[in-house]
């Protein structure tokens, strides 16, 4: 059995940094996210024909920590269909990897969803985003796409489902396309056993979320920006209160997001955030996302974004809304836009 899927990377408005349990993958707080119509992943997996499991990630065998995450994962997979058969992945990531743009959650969302299909599990949309989490927890926002909530909670409680928000774009200006030196998984780890300011980065971050749900249920597009932008900057300023410090945004990042101030300070809608790295997002409104892209240039690569669609298997439609419990998205329209 094969199956093939597609995901895009998410940003985070109200970002996810801390576990509470590492083990489950269980956030310390919630978070809410955009997802992006640009940088997809494409994911097929093959049960059978192998006595190992096998990784070819953009037309390069892995034979080392990648493909252990990977196999690690369909385990998990395995334990949930009853089988024992190993599975053969091929992935096409088009997100820069390890640059703090995102590309586990595309990667690990679309490798869900291409796994459960393969292994023939029937999941709700919710369990896919609780699976999905288990490989990486941003990728629990890609499943759903669009504007997204992520619970924190126990195991059964901590999935992502859609909220309302008025329409919204983004602007990526990538600084470095490069791998961080220190990831994700090592930089929380520091930072919960070694910053001062991660307790109040937890508190603070919860109040946020319920600030963010209520402004995407108001259309309040400059109240959501305000909250993304300041969310964007405790979150840096609790990593590099670790010790030894970790700084993710140089010189270049700061830059930009001095840009987006004086964009603002002109009338243009515009508020910067960055992820776990040095690049910059913008968000902004879809009307607008060209000119914050034109005034970027120079700055880094620009790329505009839309608000992307949830993960799905080539081959059958999306649902324009997912119910948390009905069936997960088989999958989309191979041919169409996903704008």
């Amino acid at each position: 059995m094969t199956a093939t899927a597609v995901a895009h990377p998410n940003i985070a408005l109200v970002k996810y940094w801390g576990k509470a349990d590492a083990s489950l993958a269980l956030p310390a707080t919630g978070s809410v996210s955009m997802g992006l119509d640009v940088f997809p992943t494409t994911t097929s997996v093959t049960v059978g024909g192998s006595a190992e499991d096998t990784l070819t990630l953009n037309g390069s065998v892995s034979t080392d920590g990648a493909l252990v995450r990977v196999t690690q994962f369909l385990d998990l997979v395995r334990e949930l269909a009853g089988s024992s058969a190993r599975a053969s992945v091929v992935t096409e990531n088009t997100v820069p990897t390890g640059a703090g743009l995102a590309s586990s959650a595309s990667g690990f969302a679309a490798l869900a969803t291409a796994a459960a299909a393969a292994y023939g599990l029937d999941l709700s949309a919710r369990d896919l985003s609780r699976l999905a989490r288990r490989g990486s927890g941003s990728a629990t926002r890609s499943i759903p796409g669009g504007v997204a909530v992520w619970h924190a909670g126990d195991d059964e409680g901590s999935y992502a489902e859609p909220i309302p928000a008025p329409p919204m774009a983004m602007v990526v200006v990538t600084i470095d396309a490069g791998p961080k030196a220190i990831g994700s998984r090592e930089a929380m780890r520091r930072t919960i056993a070694t910053s001062p300011f991660y307790p109040a980065w937890v508190t603070s971050t919860t109040e946020t979320v319920g600030d963010m749900l209520t402004a995407c249920a108001a259309g309040d597009f400059a109240r959501i920006g305000e909250l993304t932008e300041s969310n964007a900057l405790r979150m840096h300023a609790t990593i590099e209160g670790a010790f030894p410090p970790i700084r993710y945004l140089n010189a270049r990042s700061v830059a930009v997001f001095d840009a987006v101030a004086e964009l603002r300070a002109a009338g243009l809608p515009a508020y910067a955030t960055a992820d776990a790295g040095p690049n910059v997002v913008v968000l902004t409104t879809p009307e607008d996302r060209a000119a914050v892209a034109t005034a970027l240039t120079g700055f880094g690569d620009v790329i505009e974004s839309g608000t992307g669609p949830g993960a799905y298997l080539l081959g059958s439609e999306v649902p324009a809304t997912q119910d948390p419990e009905a069936p997960a998205p088989g999958v989309v329209r191979p041919e169409e836009s996903a704008e």
